[in-house]
C-alpha cells in the first residue's frame, strides 16, 4: 500500500513517515499543498494524509480541488485545530477522516486501516488470486491451505499483483507502487523479492505461481 503524507513540519512528516514504514507502508512525503495536490492527481496512491495549514494551498483547498477533479482516494486531514465548525469545514471539503493534533500515532494507523478497508467493492479484505489468497487486516496469506509467512516488502509486492491479478506487472511498476522515492533504485531489488516470494511458495516449473513474461515483467493467474 502507498501513502501520499502532505505536512509541512518536515519532522513530524518524518516521524509518520517513519512509524508508517515499519508497518509496511510505501509512504512519499511533500511539503506543499500545491505539490500535494498534483502527487495526489496522478492517482497512484492508497490513501493521501493531509495536512491543513500548508504553503501554496491551504488542505481544504486541495481536498475540494481532489474530490473536483474526481480523484476518490482516501483523506485523512490532519490539524491543529479542533472546533467543531473547523472539523464540519474538512468533511464537507471531502475528506474521509479527521484527525486532530497532538495525536497518537497508534490512532492514526488504526484509522488508515479502518479506511483502507473501505468501501468493500473498491477495498475487499480477502484478495484472490489462483491458489494464493491474502487477508488483508490480518496480512497473512495462504497458498491452497499452507500458511506463508512473508516479510512486510514481500506482502506489498504479493498484494499488488494479487490486486492486479491477470495483468503483466513491469518490474518499474511494482517498484513505484511498493517502494517510496528514497528507496534505494538497486536494479533488481523486485526481482530480489519475487525471488524470495517463489521460495516460500515453492514456485517450480511444474507449479508455477508467479508467471515470468520474459522482458516484461510478472503476473499471476486469475
Amino acid at each position: 500500500m502507498r501513502i501520499l503524507l502532505v505536512e509541512d513540519n518536515r519532522k513530524l512528516a518524518g516521524y509518520i513517515k517513519k512509524v508508517l514504514t515499519r508497518e509496511g507502508y510505501a509512504v512519499d512525503c511533500v511539503y506543499d499543498g500545491g505539490r500535494g495536490k498534483e502527487r495526489a492527481a496522478l492517482g497512484d496512491y492508497d490513501l493521501v494524509i493531509l495536512d491543513i495549514m500548508l504553503p501554496v494551498k491551504d488542505g481544504f483547498q486541495v481536498c475540494r480541488e481532489l474530490r473536483q477533479d474526481n480523484v476518490n482516494v482516501p483523506i485523512i486531514l490532519l490539524t491543529a485545530m479542533g472546533e467543531l465548525e473547523d472539523k464540519v469545514a474538512g468533511l464537507d471539503s471531502g475528506a474521509d477522516d479527521y484527525l486532530v493534533k497532538p495525536f497518537d500515532l497508534k490512532e492514526l494507523s488504526a484509522r488508515i486501516r479502518a479506511l483502507l478497508r473501505r468501501p468493500p467493492e473498491k477495498k475487499q479484505e480477502i484478495l484472490t488470486a489462483g491458489q494464493v489468497s491474502l487477508d488483508i487486516a490480518s496480512r497473512t496469506v495462504l497458498c491452497g491451505s499452507k500458511m506463508i509467512q512473508l516479510t512486510l516488502k514481500e506482502f506489498a509486492v504479493l498484494e499488488f499483483l494479487v490486486r492486479n491479478k491477470g495483468l503483466v506487472l513491469t518490474r518499474h511498476q511494482i517498484y513505484e507502487h511498493c517502494w517510496d522515492w528514497n528507496a534505494s533504485a538497486c536494479s533488481n531489488v523486485v526481482d530480489a523479492v519475487i525471488k524470495q516470494l517463489r521460495k516460500k511458495f515453492n514456485d517450480t516449473q511444474q507449479n508455477q505461481i508467479i508467471k515470468t513474461v520474459r522482458g516484461v515483467g510478472y503476473k499471476l493467474p486469475t
